[in-house]
C-alpha cells in the first residue's frame, strides 16, 4: 500500500513538474498572434440576460463570444476577421445582436501586397435564443432603429466615384425579414423613439436631391423639401420630437456654399420652418452666411433654432486668356532682331547666345514683363498672438471656424449670438443662457509664459444680450472653468482656491467653500500655477447641490443657505483613501441624482487598494457615511448596469492577472467572472507578483514605488531589473499591462515574463529642479527596493519615454549604478528646447517650461544657471552608462535635434552610445513593423548588459548604410 502511495505521488509530482514547465516567457513573435479583449469590447443587452465581448490580435483573426448571463453551456463563438476596433450592437429590446465580420489577417496581408480593392466587410445579425443567423455582404455601419427596435439601417459603401455623396441604405424589417433599398442617402437618422427616419438624398446632378421623413411602421415616405443643393446635418432632438438640417447651395462668386436653415417638428403632420438668410436682407448680415460646419439644433422647448454662421469669401477670379495676335508676336520678334544687331558688345557665337536668351526671358529694363509668380514663404512677427506654425496647425479649423446664431421660430427673426471678439460660446442647459469666452487679449502672453486668463460672457438666449461676467479670469488648470447647474441657471467656478456659485437669475456671487475645515485645492499638483483646485464632481440633478472633493472626501454643498455643507465620505482623510469619481451608470442622467445610490471609484494611497463605495442620500441633513461594496488589492473599476434591469457587471485585474469582467447585482457582491480574456495566458509565465516600496527622498518626501517581481521568482534571489518612470506611477501597482507593440518599446509584463524585476517609483518635483528632482525621487526608490532582496544592484537598468527619456539622460549624468539605459525621445538640452516648437500642436515650447511639465521659473536668460544644472547636455562628460536612444525624425513634440545634439556629444566623448531613428516616424512608434523592431532591440539592448547576453552586431559594431536593407529584411517577422 504504501508502495501504491508512493507511486501516486511520484506520478502527481511528475505532473505538476510537466505543467509547471509548460510555461514559457512570452517572445515577441508570440505577441503578434496574442488574443485579448480590448477596452469597451464587452457589452450586455438592454435587459441584463445576454452578454458578449471580442477577443482580438494584432496579427490574428478574431472572435465573438455570445452567451445567456445566467447559461454558460449556451456560449457561441463567432469568428469577426482581424480588427483594432470589434463592431457590435444589441437591440434595445434585447431580440437581437449585430456585428460586423473583417477581413481575415492573411486574406489583408495578401491583398496589401497585390495592392487590391479595399476589401468588403460583412454584418452577420442574430436573433438572441436561436440559431437564426442572416448575413448582410460589403456593409459599411449599421445601427438598429434605437427604442423602437423594429428596423435594422445598414450602410452600404459608395460604388464608383460619381460626383454624388450618397449610397445605399438597406433597411432591414427585423420581424418580416424583408428588406428595402433607400438609393443616393447622403445622411440618415432615426429618432430616439424609432419611429421615423430622416433622411437626405445626394444623386448625379442634384436629380431628386432633398430631406425625407420615412415613417418606419407604415414605410410611409414624406418629401419635407427638394432643390438642387446639399442637405447635411441633421439633428434629431434629444427627445426625438423635432430635428433640424441644412440645406447649402452653390453660388459661383463665394468659396463657401449659402447656407439655408430647416427645422421639421410635429412628425405625424410634419411641419417644415425654412430659414433662407440671402432673402433676409434687414435682419442678416449678408456678409455671411450659414455655416455647413455646425450642426443646427431645437432649443428643448421647439421655439428656437441654433446655427453657426460665417463670413463669405469671394471667389478668385480667373485671368482671362488673351488671344494669339500674330502682327503683334511678328512686330516683338522684328524689335529683338534690331536690338540684337544694334548690340555693339556682341563679339562672339557665346555673345550672341547671352543676348538671345536675356531677350527671350522676358525681362524688359530688368523686369520681368509676364505676371510674376507669388513666393512661398511665411512671415513671423513678434507681436503674432499665435506662432505662424501654431497658426498653420490651426489653419482649416479657423477656416471652419463659424459663430452661433438664433432663429426666433414665432418672430422670424435672426439673431448672431456671437462675433470675432467672443470666439467661443457653449449653450447651457434649457437654452436660457448661454456661456461666451474669450482668450485674444492674453493668448500672446498664454503662449509665452502657459498662464491661463479669459474673459468670460453671458448670452441672453431670448434677447441675444451680451453681459461680461468675468475679465482677466485665471485658470490655473481645468477645475477652475466656469461649469453650468443642471436647470442651466448657475454656473460654478472655482477662483483664488475656492469654488464660488454665480447665480444668472439674481446676478449674486457666492463663495461655498469658505468655511470648510478643509482646502479644495490640488496641494499635489507641483506646477507652476497659482491654488490649482480638485475637479469637482458637479451638480445634482435638481441643482440644489454640489459635490466637491478635497483629494479625499466628497462634500455635498447645499446652495441654500439654511442648509450646510455635508463631508458625505468622513473618513477619506483619515484612513488615506481617495474617493476618486463617481461611476455614471446612466448615459442619458442630468446630473447627480442624490435621491438615488451613488457609487464611488475608491483608492488608497498608501495601501494601492481600490474598490467601489456606494453613498446613500442624506437624511435630515446627516451622511450616512460610504459602504464599500469592494475593496481588494487589484485594480477595481469600469463598474456599468443593464439598461433595463438590476444586473451590474465590474472589471478586475492585477498585473499579473489579465483583465476580466464580473457579474452581479446592485450590492456588487459575489462578482462571478464571466469572461475568458486573455485565453491564452496559461501557456505563459507571468509576473509572480507585486511588492510595495515605501522610500523618503532626498528632500524629505515619502514616496512610494511598485516593484514587481519577475517570472517563477525565488525568495533569496536576485534579478536583473529595469526601473520606469514618468512623474508619479505607483498607482500601477495593481494594472494588467497587455503584451504588446507600444510605441515606445516599453511592455513591462513582456519584461517581468522574461526573468527581469521592475520598479517603478514615484517622483516629486521641486520648482527648478525637473531633473535634479529624478535624481533625488529615483536613487533613493532604488536603495529601498535593493533592501527587498529582489534586485540585483550590479544589474540594473534605466527607461523613460518623452519625459521620462528626459529623466532617464540626466539621470546617467548624474550616477553610474545602472548598467545601461534606453531613453525614448529624450529632452536633452533644457536651454535649446526652450525656444523649439512643439511642431505637432504648432506651440512653442516656453510655455511647457514655465507652467507645465518643465518647472522653471521664467525662461533661460532670467533662469540660467537652474536650466543648466538640469539639463544632460552640460553633464554629459559624467556619463559611463551604455546608452540607447530612440529618436525619430519627425518627432513633434521633443525635436529630433535634441537627440542629435546628446548622440553628437556622447559620441565626440567616445562614450557608448546607440541611436536608432525611424524615418518618417513621430514622437512614438506608428507604423507596426517598426514597433515590432524597436521593442524586440530594446530587450536585446537589456539582455546583454544586464544577462549578459552576447550583443548582437548592431550593438558591437553597427551597421553600415549599404547593408542596412539586409540588416532589416533578416530581423523582420
Amino acid at each position: 500500500m504504501r508502495k501504491y502511495l508512493l507511486l501516486v505521488w511520484l506520478l502527481c509530482l511528475t505532473a505538476t513538474f510537466a505543467l509547471a514547465q509548460e510555461t514559457k516567457p512570452m517572445s515577441w513573435k508570440d505577441v503578434a498572434t496574442w488574443k485579448y479583449m480590448p477596452n469597451s469590447a464587452f457589452k450586455l443587452s438592454p435587459d441584463g440576460q445576454w452578454m458578449a465581448y471580442a477577443l482580438i490580435g494584432i496579427e490574428a483573426d478574431g472572435e465573438l463570444i455570445l452567451q445567456k448571463v445566467s447559461d454558460p453551456e449556451s456560449k457561441k463563438t463567432f469568428p469577426i476577421g482581424n480588427t483594432t476596433y470589434p463592431s457590435f450592437e444589441f437591440s434595445e429590446n434585447s431580440q437581437w445582436i449585430a456585428f460586423k465580420e473583417y477581413p481575415k489577417f492573411k486574406e489583408k496581408e495578401a491583398n496589401e501586397k497585390a495592392k487590391g480593392k479595399p476589401l468588403k466587410e460583412k454584418l452577420h445579425l442574430i436573433k438572441l435564443g436561436t440559431d437564426d443567423k442572416k448575413t448582410f455582404e460589403g456593409v459599411g455601419g449599421f445601427s438598429f432603429n434605437n427604442d423602437a427596435a423594429s428596423h435594422l439601417l445598414i450602410n452600404l459603401p459608395k460604388e464608383g466615384n460619381g460626383e454624388q455623396k450618397g449610397s445605399d441604405v438597406l433597411i432591414y424589417h427585423l420581424n418580416s425579414g424583408k428588406s428595402q433599398n433607400l438609393g443616393n442617402v447622403r445622411e440618415h437618422s432615426a429618432n430616439k423613439a424609432g419611429t421615423h427616419l430622416a433622411y437626405s438624398v445626394d444623386a448625379a446632378n442634384s436629380q431628386g436631391n432633398g430631406l425625407y421623413l420615412l415613417t418606419l411602421s407604415t414605410n410611409s415616405i414624406q418629401v419635407l423639401d427638394s432643390d438642387e443643393a446639399g442637405y447635411q446635418s441633421l439633428n434629431w432632438t434629444e427627445k426625438g420630437d423635432a430635428f433640424a438640417a441644412l440645406k447649402m447651395k452653390k453660388d459661383k462668386k463665394y468659396k463657401q456654399d449659402h447656407g439655408i436653415l430647416l427645422g421639421v417638428k410635429n412628425l405625424n403632420n410634419p411641419q417644415v420652418i425654412l430659414y433662407e438668410p440671402a432673402k433676409d436682407s434687414t435682419g442678416f448680415d449678408q456678409k455671411y452666411t450659414i455655416s455647413q460646419n455646425r450642426r443646427p439644433m431645437w432649443s428643448e422647448d421647439l421655439t428656437r433654432l441654433f446655427y453657426g454662421i460665417h463670413p463669405l469669401v469671394l471667389a478668385e477670379k480667373e485671368s482671362p486668356k488673351k488671344e494669339e495676335n500674330k502682327d503683334s508676336l511678328a512686330t516683338a520678334e522684328s524689335v529683338k532682331i534690331a536690338k540684337i544687331m544694334a548690340d555693339t558688345t556682341i563679339k562672339s557665337i557665346a555673345d550672341l547666345q547671352k543676348a538671345i536668351a536675356k531677350l527671350d526671358s522676358g525681362k524688359v529694363n530688368g523686369k520681368k514683363s509676364n505676371e510674376a509668380k507669388k513666393p512661398e514663404m511665411t512671415i513671423w512677427h513678434w507681436q503674432d498672438d499665435r506662432l505662424q506654425s501654431r497658426q498653420q496647425v490651426m489653419e482649416n479649423m479657423d477656416k471652419n471656424y463659424s459663430f452661433w446664431a438664433m432663429y426666433d421660430v414665432v418672430a422670424k427673426k435672426h439673431i448672431a449670438l456671437q462675433d470675432s471678439s467672443m470666439r467661443d460660446l457653449n449653450i447651457l442647459p434649457y437654452q436660457h443662457f448661454a456661456l461666451g469666452s474669450d482668450r485674444q487679449k492674453y493668448e500672446l502672453d498664454i503662449n509665452l509664459n502657459g498662464q491661463n486668463y479669459q474673459d468670460f460672457f453671458l448670452v441672453d438666449l431670448k434677447t441675444g444680450t451680451i453681459t461680461p461676467l468675468f475679465e482677466n479670469f485665471y485658470m490655473p488648470s481645468f477645475a477652475s472653468m466656469p461649469r453650468p447647474s443642471t436647470d442651466g441657471k448657475k454656473l460654478l467656478y472655482g477662483k483664488d482656491g475656492h469654488f464660488h456659485v454665480y447665480d444668472i437669475l439674481t446676478k449674486t456671487h457666492t463663495n461655498i467653500t469658505e468655511k470648510l475645515p478643509v482646502s479644495m485645492i490640488n496641494t499635489e499638483d507641483d506646477h507652476n500655477v497659482k491654488d490649482p483646485l480638485q475637479n469637482p464632481l458637479g451638480w445634482s440633478s435638481d441643482s440644489k447641490y454640489v459635490l466637491v472633493r478635497d483629494g479625499w472626501d466628497i462634500w455635498q454643498i447645499p446652495m441654500s443657505a439654511k442648509e450646510s455643507p455635508i463631508n458625505l465620505t468622513q473618513n477619506g482623510k483619515k484612513d488615506k483613501i481617495r474617493y476618486q469619481y463617481r461611476f455614471m451608470l446612466d448615459p442619458e442622467e442630468k446630473g447627480i441624482d442624490l435621491s438615488k445610490t451613488v457609487y464611488i471609484r475608491t483608492y488608497g494611497e498608501s495601501t494601492k487598494k481600490s474598490g467601489v463605495a456606494t453613498l446613500s442620500p442624506a437624511k435630515a441633513g446627516l451622511a450616512t457615511g460610504p459602504a464599500m461594496l469592494i475593496w481588494e488589492d487589484a485594480n477595481i473599476g469600469g463598474i456599468a448596469k443593464a439598461k433595463k434591469s438590476g444586473v451590474f457587471t465590474y472589471t478586475k485585474e492585477k498585473f499579473n492577472e489579465p483583465t476580466q469582467v464580473y457579474l452581479t447585482d446592485a450590492t456588487l457582491a459575489n462578482g462571478k467572472k464571466v469572461t475568458e480574456n486573455a485565453p491564452d495566458a496559461s501557456n505563459y509565465a507571468w509576473s509572480t507578483g507585486v511588492k510595495l516600496v515605501d522610500y523618503v527622498t532626498t528632500k524629505g518626501d515619502s514616496l512610494q514605488a511598485a516593484l514587481f517581481l519577475p517570472a517563477n521568482y525565488v525568495a533569496g534571489q536576485k534579478y536583473p531589473t529595469v526601473v520606469y518612470y514618468y512623474e508619479k506611477l505607483s498607482q500601477t501597482l495593481h494594472n494588467w499591462s497587455n503584451p504588446g507593440y507600444n510605441g515606445t518599446g516599453w511592455s513591462p509584463s513582456m519584461y517581468t515574463s522574461n526573468g527581469y524585476a521592475v520598479l517603478i517609483p514615484d517622483i516629486v518635483y521641486k520648482m527648478d529642479d525637473p531633473g535634479m528632482s529624478a535624481v533625488w525621487a529615483v536613487l533613493p526608490a532604488v536603495d529601498a527596493a535593493i533592501k527587498t532582496g529582489v534586485i540585483d544592484e550590479n544589474k540594473m537598468g534605466l527607461h523613460g519615454h518623452s519625459w521620462g527619456g528626459y529623466q532617464t539622460s540626466f539621470l546617467i549624468t548624474q550616477t553610474t549604478r545602472f548598467k545601461a539605459a534606453a531613453a525614448g525621445a529624450p529632452l536633452t538640452n533644457m536651454i535649446s528646447m526652450y525656444d523649439l516648437i512643439y511642431w505637432n500642436s504648432g506651440g512653442g515650447n516656453m510655455s511647457i517650461f514655465e507652467a507645465s511639465q518643465g518647472r522653471f521659473l521664467g525662461g533661460p536668460w532670467e533662469n540660467w544657471d537652474a536650466y543648466e544644472r538640469n539639463s544632460p547636455i552640460y553633464h554629459v562628460k559624467n556619463v559611463q552608462t551604455p546608452l540607447l536612444m530612440l529618436h525619430n525624425d519627425k518627432d513633434g513634440a521633443v525635436d529630433f535635434t535634441q537627440g542629435v545634439e546628446y548622440y553628437n556629444a556622447l559620441r565626440r566623448l567616445k562614450k557608448p552610445v546607440i541611436m536608432v531613428q525611424y524615418l518618417g516616424e513621430n514622437h512614438g512608434l506608428g507604423k507596426l513593423e517598426n514597433r515590432k523592431d524597436y521593442s524586440v532591440r530594446m530587450m536585446e539592448f537589456f539582455d546583454h548588459h544586464l544577462k549578459g547576453l552576447p550583443a548582437p552586431d548592431w550593438i558591437s559594431k553597427g551597421v553600415p548604410r549599404l547593408k542596412l536593407g539586409e540588416h532589416l529584411e533578416e530581423r523582420a517577422f
